[in-house]
């Protein structure tokens, strides 16, 4: 029944055609649960493993390779190769593509737990009444039309009308569905507003929240899916996890690749065309599968094979350096992520704030002798934990606050007219409550207040046990005065009241709304000695001027409390007594923003980061709040930052448009809104993320670019997240953005290296293929330089260093390509190089080494028709192993001076030198062990087709390879002196790299 709230009590009862008085029968019990199913959120089917297997293998640049993989093979069966040769190729590439799949699986698998977290939230059993009689059932057998009677502690355990008041008043935390920092009263009556939230729904009791004070009873409207929470989880359900930045541009960078590739592969069998009857093939065929074989080849060169290993552990290793910040990376990609952040949507309940009452001021009539002068105190501390010190109004700490009349009074009534509790959590190593938030906030007040009589009672009670410490003074109270009667809050008095009993003595305590109280008072207590005189007009016109100064200006919520001496033997209390009241004094508390929080905004503005505080609070408490934090500060006027959820959903969609760009804060929400936010947000560009910490951010958290869980926040928030706060300090989320970008920029010098050296590779083959050449390269060969000598130095760039002002630059835009015009160019050159040089080492053994035939170089362009004609060689050079040793040991030298080059984007090595990245130089000289290892150890010697070299042959790969710094250096110089490249057209040219808007048109 979705319009409940708008609805009678007896017209909802008629609807299910159910007596208040005897409940349901088990007829109608059987037929309700036909009709709207079973009390339990349903389990969703998770993804087959072999579903998850293969979505790893759908990738352009995966497809490739494993054709490479399989056409590899069934060439080698057609030249009739048998045994290990024919296996070598194909089984390395499947070895890797098996590798990255595993580490895909293996994260798919952890990543969702969210649906499951929102089970726990379910009540397990409920009082519900059933032909004419009460009994506890589980709460999975409950049905639409059950009466369901619901008291203090009870977790509501279905959506249910309220139809029976049975205490004056009824009172639910639902912050875990709202973000609400303050229980909510719920009534009888009908909702008529238009567009009513969870919020404006008074008469409703939504599942999963908890009964916080009084006893009513309802009868159940919505079950399972059809609850607020069962919204939330279809929410969930809905929400497609979206591609990271990073991500999509690897992607189109993949396609735009393999569509070169595939360019380049054709052209170079179609250059060969004339050498496909070379009588060394053994036929046309023959010929034609021989260039086939470069083609493949030259197609595993250009394919960066470690390149999706090498992301990955640079992104592991960012979250290690973030968990150290209190950050945990629930989601790897999410780290690179953050660097591009350019919105983030705040919570405000427990991530601004710290979702704990806290009475921060505190205001007593100081004396009467010079007209009525009142006394204001301020009181640290934000949490449950009975820490803090009271202050005077010059800021002057109290040593002994219980020694004045005021506060020591101020602190019984705190602690005697009270149901809540407070206490210590061991395994969670803090404070928690249990009751109604304001008035734990007056417990622990009563706690930092103190007690009377001891000079050293502050550091006396600091020698107590955490557990013990937790309700010690409350507990002293409680000891010395005994409750013999108590009169409960009700919406008319807007009071409460309890009779105790000390020392033959009978007192009243009250607290109350301030008008409630102060209307009832004649009397006021006066803090500078004690004496209780007449509240007089100007008086209470002084109360009253302080109250609405903490109320409006201040937006505290305050509360008066009073007493009142009754004659001795009184044994109960009746509202008549409820006056001729001795006022104590004023308590002003608030949900407290994060000391660390004002800071954190002001980084995020600096970074051209934009803050959204996103609430379900009220517009005045939450923009009291935004002033606190400095969300307001660079505003003149809140108006036309500050939107509550109806008046964002009434604007025309352009003027939308308009306030989704300059919003600061969005209230009165639901988990709706702030999905629908988030979408609206990333519809304009905008890389969002989003924090919180309750069921109700669960299905926001999971929606944004990066969702931001606080560490106390429930599971179900945590599972939705990519990241969660230990700390849960929002200026935790600063650190981690800047954490982000630098992974980012690390990430962009590691992929440009790989370009240049998978350039360098297809040059080295194409032009070998051109000029007519042997095989300079054998396919296992260039596997071995992708993966191991290309992937360790990849990986050691990622520690580069930080730079000083990563975070004085603003986000990235989402589209910008990895590899930009003049960056392409620079890397062509840089791999045109490595080619050539890999193709001079081949050339160069042929025709001048020592150990080498000493050939013509047209006797080399001839090779193929070697066995036709007579020669002063034998055929069988051409099959010799140095050659190509060479020319591998030159492209794997060349690649680690290239790697140098890679410090840096544009600064010189003289300016940052090899060994500001000692992991770096570490990965350069292990390859290079590595790379020794295959040439001299003789089982592997023969798997790579290599052979040992000479120290002459060595010094010949120095020389090749050392000028691609000298290339580089002279390339940053360029692109140091912008003035110099005016000239170069690529400078202007948009990203070489496709567009995601060009590509899907």
């Amino acid at each position: 029944m979705e319009d409940a709230y708008a609805r009678s009590a007896s017209e909802v009862l008629e609807f299910f055609g159910v007596d208040p008085s005897k409940g349901l029968t088990d007829v109608q019990v059987a037929e309700h649960a036909r009709l709207y199913g079973r009390n339990v959120l349903p389990q969703e089917q998770s993804t087959p493993f072999w579903k998850l297997v293969l979505k790893q293998f759908d990738d352009l640049l995966v497809k490739i390779l494993i054709a490479s993989a399989v056409v590899s093979f069934l060439l080698a069966l057609v030249d009739g190769e048998t045994g290990l040769s024919a296996f070598v190729e194909p089984s390395v590439i499947l070895m890797i593509l098996a590798a990255n799949a595993a580490v895909g699986v293996i994260t798919e698998t952890n990543a969702e737990k969210a649906l499951e977290e929102l089970r726990a939230y379910q009540a397990d059993v409920a009082t519900v009444l059933r032909n004419g009689c009460f009994s506890i059932l589980p709460a999975t057998d409950i049905v639409p039309g059950d009466i369901v009677e619901v008291c203090v502690g009870c977790k509501i355990p279905a959506d249910m009308r309220m139809v029976e008041m049975l205490s004056d008043h009824l009172r639910v935390d639902q912050a875990i569905l709202t973000g609400e920092s303050c229980s909510v009263e719920k009534e009888l009556g009908s909702t008529i507003a238009t567009n009513a939230v969870y919020q404006d729904k008074t008469n409703i009791l939504f599942s999963g929240t908890v009964v916080v004070s009084g006893r009513a009873r309802a009868v159940v409207v919505g079950v399972g899916s059809n609850t607020a929470m069962g919204s939330i989880r279809d929410s969930m359900l809905r929400t497609e996890d979206e591609v990271t930045p990073l991500k999509k541009k690897l992607d189109e960078f993949g396609t735009f690749l393999a569509k070169v590739i595939a360019g380049i592969c054709v052209l170079v069998w179609i250059v060969n065309i004339g050498h496909f009857r070379d009588p060394a093939h053994g036929g046309f065929l023959r010929g034609a599968i021989h260039y086939f074989k470069i083609a493949v080849a030259l197609a595993v060169a250009a394919i960066p094979e470690g390149l999706p290993a090498v992301v990955t552990t640079c992104l592991a290793l960012g979250t290690k350096r973030m968990a150290r910040l209190n950050a945990i990376v629930r989601s790897l990609p999410s780290v690179e992520t953050l660097g591009c952040t350019t919105v983030i949507c705040s919570d405000k309940t427990g991530t601004l704030t710290t979702n704990m009452m806290s009475v921060s001021k505190i205001c007593v009539l100081h004396s009467v002798n010079h007209g009525p002068v009142s006394a204001q105190y301020s009181v640290s501390g934000t949490t449950y934990a009975p820490e803090g010190f009271v202050f005077d109004n010059t800021g002057i700490q109290l040593e002994i606050p219980a020694q004045y009349p005021c506060l020591l009074h101020i602190a019984m009534c705190s602690a005697l007219c009270n149901e809540s509790v407070i206490q210590y959590n061991p395994e969670k190593r803090n404070y928690e409550k249990i009751g109604e938030s304001t008035e734990v906030a007056l417990r622990v007040l009563a706690e930092k207040i103190g007690l009377p009589g001891f000079d050293s009672m502050p550091s006396a009670l600091n020698m107590l046990s955490k557990h013990e410490r937790a309700s010690y003074c409350n507990h002293y109270w409680e000891n010395q005065f005994k409750k013999i009667s108590i009169l409960e809050f009700s919406r008319d008095r807007k009071m409460m009241s309890v009779l105790c009993s000390r020392k033959q003595m009978e007192i009243m305590f009250s607290k109350g709304a301030p008008e409630s109280i102060l209307s009832r008072c004649t009397t006021i207590l006066c803090n500078d000695d004690g004496s209780t005189v007449p509240l007089t007009a100007a008086i209470r016109a002084e109360l009253e001027s302080r109250f609405h100064s903490l109320a409006g200006k201040e937006t505290l919520r305050c509360l008066a409390l009073a007493l009142k001496r009754m004659p001795m033997g009184q044994q109960a209390l009746s509202y008549d007594d409820e006056k001729d009241l001795t006022f104590i004094g004023l308590v002003g508390m608030l949900d407290p923003p994060r000391e660390e929080v004002k800071n954190a905004i002001q980084s995020c503005m600096t970074a051209g980061i934009r803050v959204i505080v996103v609430t379900g609070d009220n517009k005045t408490t939450a923009e009291s709040l935004c002033k606190k934090i400095g969300t307001f500060d660079h505003l003149e006027d809140s108006a036309g930052y500050s939107y509550t959820a109806s008046e964002f959903e009434e604007l025309p969609a352009v003027q939308k448009t308009v306030a989704l760009q300059q919003m600061a804060l969005f209230t009165r929400v639901e988990p709706s809104h702030k999905r629908m936010l988030v979408e609206a947000l990333q519809h304009q560009n905008e890389v969002v993320a989003m924090t919180g910490d309750g069921v109700n951010d669960a299905p926001a958290l999971k929606k944004a670019d990066i969702g931001i869980a606080m560490g106390s926040g429930t599971a179900v928030a945590k599972s939705a997240s990519d990241m969660v706060l230990a700390d849960d300090n929002f200026a935790t989320i600063i650190a981690a953005v800047a954490e982000g970008r630098a992974i980012y920029n690390n990430t962009k010098q590691f992929i440009r290296y790989m370009i240049s050296s998978n350039i360098g590779e297809v040059v080295c083959i194409f032009v070998a293929a051109v000029l007519g050449i042997p095989e300079t390269l054998m396919p296992v060969q260039l596997l071995w330089v992708n993966l191991v000598t290309d992937g360790l130095p990849a990986t050691a760039i990622g520690f580069n260093k930080q730079d000083s002002d990563v975070m004085k630059a603003k986000p990235r835009k989402v589209n910008e390509a990895v590899v930009t015009g003049w960056l392409f160019f620079r890397y062509m050159v840089i791999g045109a190089y490595v080619g050539l040089a890999t193709i001079a080492g081949f050339i160069w053994w042929f025709i001048y080494s020592d150990t080498g035939p000493k050939l013509p170089y047209s006797e080399l362009m001839n090779f193929d028709s070697c066995s036709t004609r007579e020669t002063a060689y034998p055929c069988s050079v051409f099959s010799d192993r140095h050659p190509s040793t060479v020319s591998m040991t030159v492209l794997v030298v060349v690649e680690m001076f290239n790697a140098l080059n890679n410090l840096s984007e544009n600064q010189s090595l003289f300016v940052i030198p090899p060994w500001s990245n000692l992991w770096l130089v570490a990965s350069i000289g292990l390859t290079i062990l590595l790379h020794m290892l295959i040439l001299y150890v003789q089982p592997l010697a023969v798997i790579f087709s290599v052979t040992p070299l000479s120290w002459s042959e060595w010094r010949v790969v120095l020389y090749l390879s050392f000028p691609v710094i000298i290339i580089d250096e002279i390339l940053k110089f360029f692109s140091r002196n912008s003035c110099g490249l005016r000239w170069f057209p690529l400078r202007y040219r948009r990203d070489l790299l496709p567009k995601r808007e060009e590509r899907d048109k």
